[in-house]
């Protein structure tokens, strides 16, 4: 019983003083910034297929609507909990209201951070931008997921920040 108690308690103790280590590569940082920026120029432009190429969760950009062949598959696994094929119409609508909406004159990156608790490397990036009429928005949050070894998709975008709703 002793031996137990006393495993148990350097098992604990070592398990406390674990830590994983998350190196990133210097390169690499920069990357989310220069989605949003990407972003934010096609929103400008109404370039909605770069827009749903840059928009997306972990699985992929929102442009990959996929085959009919894929779709029926989503579609089953969507009875159990996944997620349902998106129509191209429905992405390029989507994309024209977020077009709208950030439509602006400038912007500057003010902050980024990384996201605490995100099940895949995430980052949040601060804009601060300025609209028409000399409007000016701050810290508009644009959070950044990594999708694949070297792309990060736009996940969220704070838009209520910009239509006060």
């Amino acid at each position: 019983m002793k031996r137990n108690a006393i495993a148990l308690l350097l098992l604990t103790v070592v398990w406390g003083c674990a830590s994983r280590t998350v190196t990133r590569n210097p390169i690499a940082a920069v990357a989310p910034a220069l989605s949003i920026e990407r972003f934010l120029q096609a929103a400008n432009t109404r370039d909605l297929p770069a827009m749903a190429r840059l928009f997306g969760t972990h699985d992929g950009p929102v442009a990959d609507t996929g085959s009919s062949f894929g779709c029926f598959w989503k579609k089953i696994g969507a009875a159990f909990g996944g997620q349902s094929c998106l129509k191209w119409t429905d992405v390029e609508l989507r994309m024209d209201v977020i077009a709208d909406i950030l439509r602006h004159e400038d912007y500057q990156i003010a902050s980024e951070r990384s996201v605490a608790g995100a099940d895949h490397e995430t980052t949040r990036i601060g804009v601060d931008m300025s609209f028409a009429g000399g409007r000016i928005v701050g810290d508009v949050g644009f959070t950044v997921v990594l999708a694949s070894r070297d792309r990060w998709l736009i996940e969220i975008i704070e838009l209520e920040k910009i239509t006060g709703s």
